[in-house]
């Protein structure tokens, strides 16, 4: 196999667990703001978050809303369908509280560890996220994956997301990385890997859930898959 030197990841459903960090925190926030007292059942209210929230993100990663308004907003609109009173007062609270408990969770992809300190001793490491910078460092931090990598890149710092170009040829560039020794490593198909693809990157997709696509990819079910091949 083609000799590789640097491998970038995501960092929100490729390495850290988004869905059950966010879980967690909206479950511990369900009955800490006595959500339950209107709202039944709270896998259907997960549910319907888990939609409103990726309709944001996408809507954030093309830069149609801002940061406030996905952090807010997704509440909103949860909280409407619910028929919750004062839905925006209530929506500006649980943003809040939810940003303080839900970054701190560690629950991490299986064999996340194991995977990237292999990885680490053959290769340079780094991450790319979407995700708000604040937020990002302490998700890894308090997972202690910051010690993997070298180059932490938080498109917010660019002004624009993947899947921008602009985003990986700064990646690029900080590392002094060439697009054709790197690896790509993320679960979206738009944002990390037709992107890291447009810059000549090449992807390997974190597919656990085993999503269909029509494209011919490089895919991995488990992260530890990349030892196979890396």
């Amino acid at each position: 196999m083609k000799k590789f030197e640097h491998i970038f990841f995501d960092l929100d459903h490729t390495l850290w667990d988004f869905d059950k960090n966010s879980e967690e925190a909206l479950n511990e926030l369900f009955y800490a703001m006595d959500l339950h007292k209107t709202i039944e059942d709270f896998n259907d209210f997960i549910a319907t978050y888990k939609t409103i929230n990726a309709k944001y993100w996408s809507l954030y990663n093309y830069g149609k809303v801002n940061k406030k308004e996905v952090r807010v907003n997704r509440f909103i609109d949860v909280f409407e369908k619910y028929n919750i009173p004062s839905p925006k007062k209530k929506a500006e609270e649980i943003s809040i509280r939810y940003l303080e408990i839900s970054p701190y969770k560690t629950n991490l992809f299986p064999n996340t560890h194991e995977t990237l300190q292999y990885l680490k001793e053959r290769y340079k490491l780094h991450i790319i996220t979407n995700g708000f910078h604040e937020v990002q460092h302490i998700k890894l931090n308090h997972s202690n994956l910051s010690q993997y990598f070298d180059l932490i890149l938080c498109s917010e710092e660019v002004g624009v997301n993947k899947p921008n170009p602009l985003v990986f040829n700064t990646a690029l560039k900080k590392t002094n990385a060439n697009a054709h020794q790197s690896i790509m490593v993320g679960d979206n198909l738009e944002t990390d890997i037709q992107g890291a693809r447009n810059c000549g990157i090449h992807t390997v997709h974190f597919n656990p859930l085993l999503k269909k696509s029509s494209e011919k990819l490089s895919e991995i079910q488990d992260l530890k898959d990349l030892t196979n091949f890396l």
